[in-house]
Order: C-alpha cells, then structure tokens, then sequence
C-alpha cells in the first residue's frame, strides 16, 4: 500500500510532509530521507485515529512521491476495511471468532505484531481471505 506524500522545504530549514489522502496527517524532518522516516509513522497515526472513529480508510491515490505502508499494517488495514463493508463491529467479530474484546483491539492496533493465524482466522470469519504476491524491489 503505497500513499501519495508531499515534501516541501519549509521555512525554518525543516522538510515538511502532507498526505494528500489525509488531510489531518503532518510531520517533518531535518532532511528528505528524516521526513520520510517520520512520514511513515505519521501516516501510521493517521489511520490508527480513523479506525478509532470507524472512519472510512481510502485507497491511495496517486502520487509522484509514495511511501510504503508496513504490510502487517496494510493487512489490518484491509481487515479494517472488511468490517466496514460488513457492517461487522469488534464486539461482533470477537463473537464470531471466539475471542475476547482485547484480541480485537489488537488485531487493528498497526503497531501490535499479530499473528497472521488470527488475520487468517477474522478475514475468513468475515467471507474473505488474504492473497500475497511478491514484487521485485526497485533498484536503487
């Protein structure tokens, strides 16, 4: 999952990120690749505010500068995605996998390591499953 981003050179010699997708999201660095770095956390905190609103998570759009999101992030996100298209709550989902509350909340936490057994075990719960597919990284 790739999110567009915008760095600038802001005017007290820092480089400051936007998100396109996500308005609400900001950060900087003291440099391009240190504006990066953070970007990705701040991307990550983005999402995680929205999926506490049980906001809609859009698709990235397109962009000419992307950063990668973490992919056990970009997998709860797609989780994510699942329960609101069927209209499946926390409450709900930890019924139908047998498990408690706590478990769930940690299923979408982007920062809390899951293992992918329960990422399997909700997405089939939820009439889906995960595919992966591996790309080449770009030289570089």
């Amino acid at each position: 999952m790739h999110y567009p981003i915008r760095i600038q050179k802001d005017s007290n010699s820092t480089f400051l990120v936007t998100f396109p997708d996500f308005p609400e999201a900001a950060t900087f660095g003291d440099d391009r690749a240190d504006a990066r770095r953070r970007a990705v956390d701040a991307l990550e905190t983005a999402i995680q505010g929205r999926i506490a609103d049980r906001e809609e998570i859009p698709e990235p759009s397109t962009g000419r500068e992307v950063i990668e999101l973490p992919t056990q992030a970009a997998v709860k996100v797609e989780v994510y995605r699942r329960m609101r298209e069927r209209q499946i709550s926390k409450a709900r989902l930890a019924r139908l996998l047998g498990r408690h509350r706590p478990e769930i909340d940690r299923l979408l936490d982007l920062r809390h390591a899951t293992r992918l057994d329960l990422i399997d075990e909700a997405m089939s719960a939820m009439g889906a499953r995960l595919s992966l597919r591996v790309e080449e990284k770009a030289a570089g």
